[in-house]
């Protein structure tokens, strides 16, 4: 399995009030952080432990690193103009 890059994906858990990450990239990822930043450290100090337990250590040779994209999503609600 080769990486030119991993894509996280982060969404808002409103009824746990915390951020939850996970990725189909590397198996094995699923954590939550009160906060964004933090759940970010959480994700880059995680990913390469899991790389390796994944047998993924035959990732393209070529970069040095791998980008690691965090998409953040929270969703919100606003009241509809047309039904005041």
């Amino acid at each position: 399995m080769r990486h030119t890059s991993i894509l996280v994906r982060t969404t808002w858990d409103p009824e746990a009030q915390v951020w939850v990450a996970t990725t189909d990239d590397v198996a094995g990822l699923a954590t939550e952080a009160d906060s964004i930043e933090e759940l970010t450290r959480k994700v880059l100090v995680m990913l390469p432990e899991l790389i390796a337990e994944n047998g993924l250590g035959n990732l393209d040779g070529a970069q040095a690193e791998i980008p690691v994209h965090i998409m953040a999503e929270q969703l919100g609600r606003i009241a509809n103009p047309s039904r005041t």
